[in-house]
């Protein structure tokens, strides 16, 4: 990618740190305490009640950029641990974490932005990772197709409350949407009840489709899916798995592919 100045990844849990990792050129890793990302080692783990330290140090580096990577949780504020110059920023760090996720990513991108860094995104990063429309794995029945639309238009009416990015339809009906514990949970919850909720055990198994929010700033907080993905989807008995075409990043695409292959599931990134 164009620009100058080191990159710094701000990592979180998760496999998607050391993907962007490895499509850069010695970036610096910081992770927020308590998110440590899987199979990487952070060069720093930092608290967000020393969240101006942490940016001093970042421009002391020579970090221009950074890239966010990798799922966190709403960290604990300890008011013990505020530094003095951090502490002024304590009305801008609760009114960003007292709203829904897109409210407080756009916070917390305003503070960085504001400390004079750019924040720029995973699909600027890596431009492999976010596919493009078509069918990558199996195929999608008509069935499947309106399952899909359907389950988009929920997603559309989700994001727009600023909730979750994916949802699971059969046969027309909704048998989940993804709320705060995330997609996994969801898919957990489809496995165990979802049989029970098909009005016809011989129709069509249903879709799990994963979007942005509409409006979100795609610089952060991307939907991904990966191999793992597919596993659940599998164990909820789903036909396949769709998701807005270059809105969503695949982990891992071989293995993502041969899972769902082996799985007997489709991939669809599908266009709007």
């Amino acid at each position: 990618m164009t620009g100058s100045g080191r990159i710094a990844i701000i990592a979180g849990r998760g496999g998607l740190p050391a993907v962007v990792a490895s499509a850069l050129d010695h970036p610096l890793v910081a992770a927020l305490d308590g998110f440590l990302p899987d199979g990487l080692v952070p060069d720093l783990v930092f608290r967000v009640e020393r969240l101006v330290p942490f940016l001093d140090h970042l421009h002391r580096e020579g970090v221009t950029r950074v890239v966010f990577a990798g799922g966190v949780q709403r960290p604990r504020l300890d008011p013990a641990q505020f530094d003095p110059a951090t502490a002024q920023l304590v009305p801008q760090l609760l009114a960003a974490m007292q709203g829904g996720d897109d409210a407080a990513l756009r916070g917390v991108i305003a503070i960085f932005e504001e400390s004079g860094l750019e924040v720029v995104g995973v699909d600027r990063i890596a431009p492999d990772l976010v596919p493009g429309p078509g069918v990558l794995a199996g195929s999608v029945t008509e069935a499947d197709r309106r399952d899909a639309a359907r389950a988009a238009s929920l997603v559309q009416a989700l994001g727009a409350a600023d909730l979750g990015q994916g949802a699971v339809v059969a046969q027309g009906l909704c048998l989940a949407v993804e709320t705060l514990p995330g997609t996994d949970a969801m898919l957990d919850f489809v496995a165990r009840t979802g049989a029970t909720l098909r009005p016809d055990p011989n129709g069509a198994r249903g879709v799990l489709y994963k979007a942005p929010k509409p409006g979100q700033d795609r610089r952060v907080d991307l939907p991904a899916l990966g191999p793992r993905t597919v596993a659940h989807a599998a164990e909820a008995g789903l036909a396949g798995i769709a998701w807005a075409a270059g809105g969503v990043i695949l982990l891992d695409r071989p293995a993502t592919i041969a899972a769902a292959q082996e799985a007997g599931l489709f991939l669809w990134a599908r266009e709007a």
